[in-house]
């Protein structure tokens, strides 16, 4: 089966930029991408953090898709307990009539920020594991239309009414969700861009659990990881370099920092640091473009996926389209 490859946007505010310009470089990404032949562009939710411009996918989505013809477009993903169900569910329906057969709906569970703006975002949230499955469960049925009698879903339908849906992916970095995906008929994708370790065993799990459902009659799975791609070695070892520092500063609670390479260039680091920007470095992949399909294939032979999903962090707008080229280009799409 040919290895897919597809886009994760977290726009990124690089230093010195502003919220308006990472949109702009976002609509200049997917234009760009969706000429290279990626397969999907996936934006993600994120809460009361400065250096990201996108709180709600939904909208930057529809204007993405707007912008496009071929790309699949989808959130990656809508932490869900942030929100009602049907909220979602009216949300997603509208981008699938707008933009039919090309609308994924990526739901995670994580706050996408801290407790706090989650329980702002959603008072009624009690983050309890029960309380996920019973959004999932009646997210399912708006989206279907399932009018199940003696539940609300006999009363409240999401609008519009429409022939299609869009597609469901379970997003997960524990593994915890690979049971839920395969349960409830879903295709997974796993995030090794936040949890290295597991990553094979999540996707194992889920295959052998997977139940099919009236949306997905086998499994469909996906690995999310940070890749640069230079035309240069040294380029490459310079993002690698900004990546480690950026790591570490947001496991030190620092999540605000948007640092370049001239700043942390002459950065030293303590023993423990070192050993965990070690850890770190399975979290991402760097290198020309011979090196960077090469550990791609491996990443996804080792956790047995069709697709990667790739989020890329540089220091400017056209280093980072110039990966995404040179990626395109080494795997021939």
């Amino acid at each position: 089966m040919e290895l897919k490859l597809s886009v994760l946007d977290q726009t990124q505010i690089r230093k010195g930029s502003t919220a308006n310009e990472a949109l702009q470089d976002s609509i200049a990404l997917a234009k760009a991408v969706d000429k290279l032949g990626y397969t999907r562009y996936w934006v993600s939710e994120h809460h009361n953090m400065n250096i990201l411009a996108c709180a709600a996918p939904e909208i930057l989505i529809a204007r993405l898709a707007a912008e496009t013809s071929k790309l699949r477009f989808g959130s990656g993903g809508i932490m869900l307990p942030n929100h009602s169900a049907l909220k979602v569910a009216e949300n997603f329906r509208l981008l699938e009539a707008l933009y039919p057969g090309r609308i994924d709906l990526g739901i995670g569970r994580a706050p996408g920020g801290d407790r706090l703006t989650s329980s702002l975002l959603n008072p009624s949230n009690t983050f309890s594991p029960q309380d996920y499955v019973q959004q999932i469960m009646d997210l399912k049925k708006f989206l279907s239309g399932d009018r199940e009698e003696g539940t609300v879903h006999e009363k409240v339908s999401a609008i519009p009414s429409i022939a299609t849906m869009p597609a469901l992916w379970m997003l997960t970095s524990s593994g915890e969700s690979a049971y839920l995906a395969a349960h409830f008929g879903m295709a997974l994708s796993y995030a090794q861009f936040i949890n290295p370790i597991g990553g094979a065993e999540a996707i194992h799990a889920y295959r052998k659990n997977f139940r099919p459902s009236l949306e997905l009659d086998r499994p469909q799975t996906s690995v999310g990881i940070f890749v640069f791609c230079g035309d240069t070695e040294e380029k490459a070892k310079q993002v690698e370099a900004v990546m480690d520092f950026r790591f570490l500063s947001i496991e030190r609670g620092l999540t605000n920092e948007s640092p370049s390479y001239e700043t942390i260039k002459h950065h030293h680091y303590s023993p423990e640091e070192k050993i965990r920007i070690q850890q770190n470095r399975a979290r991402m992949i760097t290198g020309t473009p011979t090196e960077v399909k090469k550990k791609i294939i491996h990443l996804a032979k080792t956790l047995d996926v069709e697709e990667v999903v790739i989020a890329t962090f540089a220091d400017t707008a056209e280093d980072r389209l110039q990966s995404f080229y040179l990626i395109s280009k080494e795997f021939g799409l």
